[in-house]
């Protein structure tokens, strides 16, 4: 994933969210989100990451809607 598509979804894996936006590992992103560093989303038994709230903390622009 890139971070393009990232900031086209509304949520991303935890996975994906700590590699792109914070260049963690795996294990660093599920730590980060069990510390609460960024806001997670619990559904069912899968954990993801609404993309909004981090890319307003960086200064990045979402594509949600944009025309391609």
């Amino acid at each position: 994933m890139t971070l393009d598509d990232a900031l086209g979804r509304p949520t991303i894996s935890v996975t994906d969210a700590g590699a792109l936006f914070y260049g963690l590992s795996r294990n660093g992103a599920y730590e980060a989100a069990r510390r609460g560093d960024f806001d997670t989303i619990r559904i069912g038994g899968r954990i993801v990451v609404p993309v909004a709230p981090i890319a307003k903390k960086l200064g990045l622009q979402m594509k949600i809607g944009a025309a391609a």
